[in-house]
């Protein structure tokens, strides 16, 4: 099947009916989908391969996972920049509305029903809302703090910001930091930090 921007037209209310739907045609019928979008939250939402066309050119390519936690993406995406973690259902705490999502390196709590232990969900996280520490943040209202090491940083389009991949037990995570950040906490390869993460959005 070939979808060629079939919510460009809609509201971000209907899209968000309609999206389920789409999940539910990708996971239960055995044929190859197509879906062309400029919509990033569509596309994390759906993909399992990425490609991402930048001038009439292929400028990445491969598994959404990996291709996502590129750091030489183009400019006008890297503004987008985040990461999309496959993840299992570790816990729910009905009365706080919170559920823990557990993945290779760590776990995150998220706004979210309660959901049966065990069920694989996909989430994404910003590379915005992700901010680095050298020691473990104690006493702050951030729940997700994930352990990491610092595997390269790149400069963004932007005079004051980078990107700063990171490896967390094996899973990648982005960060979007200002430069004097960057230098204020000595950040190269191989620094041990501490990935506060602000917030997460479950996909699916």
């Amino acid at each position: 099947m070939l979808l060629d921007e079939p919510l460009a037209s809609l509201d971000l209310a209907r899209k968000n009916e309609i999206l389920p739907f789409l999940e539910r045609l990708h996971g239960e019928l055995e044929i190859p989908v197509i879906y062309v979008s400029h919509a990033i939250d569509e596309v994390v939402r759906l993909a399992d391969h990425l490609v991402l066309l930048s001038e009439g050119r292929v400028a990445a390519s491969g598994p959404l996972t990996e291709t996502l936690a590129r750091l030489d993406l183009p400019g006008a995406f890297a503004e987008e920049a985040g990461l999309v973690v496959e993840s299992t259902v570790g816990a729910s705490d009905p009365a706080y509305g919170l559920v823990r999502l557990d993945f290779p390196g760590g776990s995150v709590h998220v706004a979210h029903a309660a959901e049966p232990a065990g069920r694989r969900l996909r989430f994404q996280i910003k590379a915005r809302d992700v901010s680095l520490a050298l020691g473990n943040p104690r006493d702050t209202s951030i729940l997700n703090l994930v352990p990491a090491t610092v595997m390269a940083v790149t400069e963004t389009a932007g005079a004051a910001h980078v990107l700063v991949r990171l490896d967390a037990g094996g899973t990648p995570l982005v960060a979007r930091i200002t430069r004097l950040s960057r230098d204020r906490l000595k950040l190269a390869p191989g620094t041990a930090v501490w990935a506060q993460i602000k917030a997460v959005a479950v996909l699916a």
